[in-house]
């Protein structure tokens, strides 16, 4: 009876003692490894369990502040990680699977594991409006039916490392947007899961149409691109392997002239020999004095091609096309010109073949690391942004012995380069404003193409009108025209004057006249430069007037339905060419612009309400060789001069302007 009664007077004392245990844990101690693997893991966000589709999940983790460290919050920037769950939980397997994440707090990716980025070339990448993650080693997701729910085979993680900005804590940095971009996939806005967790599932679309069947394959699908890169290895030994690239044009108004092409090995990686193309450099001393030297102690590098990390790499001269050592290649030796398929589809590819040499480790036949940060620009073309080599299925290629069966390529990486246009960045070429009904000539913007040093000029002031003929002229010749065209008009002429447009390429758009049935304009192109342009192109959108075009007189003029209303010029054959500027006739005279001109037709009849001379007889948009140009801030106003006659009744005009343009085609083909 003692002992009982002791028992139960030190009950109380007991379980003071033990719920500190319980509840803080600290009688154990630190949880070993096979405590956290018996341990339940955590559980998957609650959508998971009801997609029948495809679930995404974005989840932010964790965030520090980085130097330096200012007040102001929206300059203050911060070091976070997050992680994307991609999981299928259909019932068909996800090919190729490609997620878009929208990111809008001028986010910088640094390092992103399981994933690669679609559209940029390398980290640390700019995402601040988005990007798009595809798989590297697992680019194709299977169904939990068919694996038994193993998460390995049905989900990848996406570890993202990177820089954002302007959030100030507790304010938690989500994207707005996330989505699945594969084809035949719709997916409904994303919503928050608390204040870390962004989630969405998406499905099947059953009104999307099924893409052409293609062959089974475990590597990643070829992508559209405006322009798309091949690295093909063709051949492979153990320190050496011969490789080809193609280049191939897909935009419609999309071009390169003179292109030069690089990209930066990762192992060290030199090249022996090229056939094709050519590289600017050919200094070997990278190789001498560096592994390279010690590894092929033998090897004369005096016949090395190239030994730089990020080697420039430029088409040859068509007078190298039948070289035996540097030619004889389908495809090679134009000078760089890569031309939209609709003008010239022969014209659209360029070909070269390399010989690499590699360094240990990876000194056996199938490791083979594709260059990285590729980089392709031209003279006058639009700037092009190149992710990421991706594994694609091998490139096949016909039989050289003309057998039936093709033969693949050991390794086929593939580039895909889009046409961007960074705000920072000035336009190459600009356009000028006149008609009929006004007798200035609205110019190029000050500017236009960026300034130079010159003090002495404005870089803000508008840009003087000038009278038809001082168009013809340099802009340093046309000081005494515009200041005589402003004193005529009484206008105010600028101290200092504005500076000059500094654009190689200038387009004017004149419209000439205005009836009830049609109109009329023309447009002529001016090259100010010092280098001929060879198979020039335009391209102009209109808003309203696109339906109604009927015929171009001295050019070649094609509809583009598809392309935002747009309509494509070329050179015939003969007027292809877009000559550079040259010296006058005597000693002393203006240099003479290259020009060529043609007359452009309109019908109203399938533009009714069509308000010419209000605006709608301008393009909203206009391109020279892909490079999207410069338009004029306003557009010629209709002044009192200009005749109700002159507005309605000038066809026979419109005539004699088409008679005496093709009387000076025929003199210049002559």
């Amino acid at each position: 009876m003692k002992a009982r009664k002791a028992w139960h007077l030190m009950m109380p004392l007991i379980l003071l003692i033990a719920l500190p245990c319980f509840f803080l844990n600290p009688c154990n101690g630190q949880l070993d490894d096979d405590d956290y693997d018996d341990a339940e893991p955590a559980a998957p966000p609650p959508g998971l369990d009801h997609c029948n589709g495809v679930f995404l999940a974005y989840t932010f983790t964790s965030r520090e502040k980085e130097y330096p460290k200012v007040k102001n919050a929206t300059a203050q920037a911060w070091s976070f990680k997050s992680m994307v769950t991609i999981t299928n939980t259909g019932k068909e397997d996800v090919i190729g699977w490609q997620v878009f994440v929208g990111f809008q707090h001028k986010e910088i990716l640094v390092s992103a594991k399981g994933a690669v980025l679609m559209d940029a070339d390398d980290f640390p990448a700019d995402v601040s409006n988005g990007t798009t993650f595809a798989g590297s080693s697992m680019p194709d997701l299977k169904t939990s039916a068919e694996t038994a729910g193993d998460y390995t085979q049905i989900a990848q993680q996406i570890e993202i490392t990177g820089t954002q900005f302007g959030v100030r804590p507790p304010g938690i940095p989500m994207p707005k947007s996330l989505k699945l971009a594969n084809h035949a996939y719709k997916c409904p806005k994303a919503t928050k899961l608390g204040k870390t967790v962004l989630q969405v599932c998406c499905k099947k679309d059953p009104k999307a149409k099924p893409p052409k069947p293609a062959k089974k394959t475990k590597f990643m699908p070829r992508r559209y691109g405006d322009l798309s890169i091949t690295y093909d290895v063709l051949q492979t030994y153990a320190n050496n392997y011969m490789a080809q690239v193609t280049i191939d044009n897909n935009s419609p108004l999309g071009r390169l002239d003179h292109w030069n092409l690089t990209w930066e090995w990762k192992n060290g990686e030199f090249i022996n020999t090229m056939r094709g193309a050519f590289t600017y450099s050919k200094d070997t001393s990278p190789c001498l004095y560096g592994k390279a030297g010690e590894y092929y102690a033998d090897l004369d590098f005096s016949t090395v091609m190239n030994c730089e990390k990020s080697p420039i790499i430029s088409d040859l001269p068509p007078t190298m096309k039948n070289d035996s050592k540097l030619g004889k290649l389908p495809y090679c030796c134009r000078n760089g010109s890569l031309l939209p398929s609709l003008m010239d589809e022969d014209k659209s590819r360029s070909i070269f073949q390399l010989q690499v040499f590699k360094l240990p480790p990876n000194t056996n036949r199938t490791a083979v690391d594709p260059p990285q940060k590729w980089k392709i620009d031209g003279t006058l073309n639009p700037q092009y942004r190149c992710g990421a080599p991706v594994r694609v299925a091998p490139t096949e290629f016909p039989d050289p012995a003309g057998l039936p069966s093709p033969t693949p390529a050991i390794m086929s990486w593939q580039i895909v380069c889009n046409i961007t246009k960074p705000k920072e960045r000035k336009a190459r070429c600009c356009v000028s404003f006149s008609a009929f009904y006004n007798a200035s000539v609205i110019p190029c913007n000050t500017c236009a193409c960026g300034c130079d040093d010159n003090e002495r000029c404005s870089k803000t002031a508008q840009a003087m009108l000038l009278p038809a003929e001082a168009a013809l002229v340099p802009f340093e010749n046309r000081t005494l025209k515009a200041n005589a065209w402003a004193r005529l008009r009484k206008a105010k002429i600028p101290n200092p004057r504005p500076c000059p447009d500094n654009c190689a390429v200038s387009i004017n758009w004149h419209v000439t006249n205005d009836f009830r049935s049609g109109w009329a304009a023309r447009i002529t192109l001016f090259n100010w430069g010092d280098i001929n342009f060879e198979d020039w192109f335009s391209a102009l959108q209109f808003k309203k007037a696109y339906p109604g075009f009927e015929k171009v007189y001295s050019f070649n003029g094609t509809k583009l339905a598809n392309m935002n209303k747009t309509i494509f010029f070329q050179g015939l054959p003969g007027l292809n060419y877009l000559m550079a500027e040259s010296n006058g006739t005597r000693p002393g005279d203006p240099r003479n612009p290259g020009k060529q001109q043609s007359v452009i037709s309109f019908t109203k009849k399938t533009t009714p309400g069509i308000n010419v001379i209000g605006g709608d007889g301008f393009p909203s948009k206009v391109f020279f060789n892909g490079e999207e140009c410069a338009l004029p801030s306003h557009i010629p106003i209709k002044s009192a001069a200009a005749s109700h006659k002159a507005e309605f009744t000038s066809a026979p005009a419109l005539l004699i302007a088409v008679m005496t343009l093709l009387l000076m085609t025929d003199r210049l083909q002559y």
